[in-house]
């Protein structure tokens, strides 16, 4: 039982209806407002004292609230358009003995980006659930969610809140970075948080597929359409993927010939299979990739710029391994972790020089070549940790870059100017974390960075 003081009972009432995050209003039953809580007077930039007792069509634009005190009939999640952006809505009627004496509004989210953001929110712990549950999951389409892309620094967490915020939406999304870098595992999370989440992901590789078969490929045929044909036809990846995802790899690759017919579905949303005479009504969101500069081979006349404005509605670019250094400890041993518990053996854990040489090194193949080195070190190994004698020639020449020329003071220099570079890559250029880790004092590692020029 609740306490029967009214000081109680107005804090309750102050928590629940004034400091609420969602917005409250109350009209009587000839529409005038008797009540509106902070949250929808901030909302609506107005003065609450100037609001009490004013028609509600004159407080809130396109409001139905005196609608629903005349009719008695509730709205439940209507969308309502105010300040620009469209919010959701609920208006309940309120009765006292059998009539109607007004109405109750409440605002649950104050724009449609409000409701996607915590949708995508939803979908994202609850593959978070699932990741967890079953991380071996093998199922068609979309494998892999935002949780198998490892990686908290800044660059890469703020990638991952963009693509919450995009991937509730239909537009077309153009993924670039280097090889490696894990565009596909974007394309996959992607679609796993868009509302299409329960039709295909079908994944096409514009550089793997022949040109003289890439538009069957693309659009399927119709049987007899030509020598070799399959009896029935056979349908292509639109087909397959209608009311889903079709994500083109390598697009930078795509030929000419097939870049115009993908443009036209684009546009005009249907397309035509080989030796068909009927146009074919197609649902796809298109999410491309390319580690290619696109704007050079429109330059050269390989890629259409018209195309190239189509898939590029939103752009997301992918760092780089060595544009974030930060992820490569927790990459390493999350890759790891996942070898060892596919092979079987036991190998626990990385040694630090084989860390610190991992924070060296250039990383050309990104991630995907550090996948590869960890595997292959994890067959090589004789102990349960791997070491330097473990990794490939070009990692262990890498770790010994530095030309052991000159004076003893010039290879001392060389090796501190080399450590102190290491460190604030590791760090991300922040200058008081990396002289922590060096364990030097902060005026002194100033003055080492002004000496060695590395500002």
């Amino acid at each position: 039982m609740f306490p029967q003081d009214n000081d109680y009972k107005d804090e309750i009432f102050k928590t629940v209806f004034e400091d609420a995050y969602h917005c409250f209003v109350v009209v009587d039953k000839h529409g005038f407002v008797t009540y509106m809580n902070n949250s929808y007077c901030h909302f609506l930039n107005l003065d609450k004292d100037l609001v009490i007792g004013k028609h509600v069509t004159d407080v809130i634009e396109n409001s139905r609230m005196h609608i629903v005190a005349q009719t008695g009939i509730e709205e439940i999640a209507d969308l309502q358009f105010i300040r620009g952006n469209h919010m959701v809505a609920n208006r309940i009627p309120v009765r006292s003995n059998g009539e109607i004496v007004g109405a109750v509004g409440t605002v649950l989210f104050r724009d449609t980006k409000e409701w996607m953001s915590m949708n995508s929110h939803i979908k994202d712990l609850l593959l978070e659930l699932e990741h967890y549950r079953n991380q071996q999951r093998k199922q068609h389409g979309a494998t892999y969610s935002l949780h198998d892309i490892v990686g908290s620094s800044d660059k890469m967490n703020l990638l991952k809140e963009q693509v919450k915020k995009i991937a509730t939406g239909d537009v077309s999304i153009l993924l670039r970075g280097e090889s490696g870098t894990g565009k596909e595992l974007f394309a996959h999370s992607i679609h796993h948080l868009s509302e299409r989440n329960a039709k295909p992901f079908i994944k096409v590789n514009c550089a793997a597929i022949p040109e003289h078969l890439l538009e069957s490929e693309l659009f399927g045929y119709q049987e007899g359409a030509f020598t070799g044909a399959k009896k029935g036809g056979k349908p292509g990846k639109f087909q397959l993927a209608d009311g889903g995802t079709l994500f083109l790899d390598e697009i930078g690759d795509m030929p000419l010939s097939a870049q115009v017919k993908i443009l036209r579905v684009l546009q005009e949303g249907e397309i035509e299979a080989v030796g068909s005479v009927q146009l074919e009504q197609i649902d796809v969101r298109i999410i491309a990739a390319t580690n290619q500069p696109l704007e050079a081979l429109i330059d050269k006349q390989k890629f259409r710029e018209d195309l190239f404005y189509r898939i590029n509605v939103v752009q997301l670019q992918i760092p780089p391994l060595r544009d974030r250094p930060e992820d490569i400890q927790v990459l390493a041993k999350y890759i790891l972790h996942k070898i060892t518990r596919r092979t079987g053996k036991r190998v626990t854990d990385i040694d630090e020089q084989v860390l610190s040489c991992f924070y060296s090194y250039r990383w050309p193949g990104n991630a995907r070549e550090l996948e590869n080195v960890i595997e292959s070190a994890v067959h090589l190994t004789n102990s349960e940790i791997i070491k330097m004698e473990d990794l490939p020639d070009r990692l262990q020449l890498n770790n010994h870059s530095i030309e052991l020329t000159g004076s003893l003071k010039d290879i001392v220099e060389q090796t501190e100017k080399q450590a102190i570079r290491r460190a604030l890559d590791k760090c991300s250029g922040d200058k008081i974390k990396a002289a922590e880790l060096l364990k030097v004092g902060k005026s002194s590692f100033y003055e080492k960075i002004k000496k060695y020029d590395l500002q």
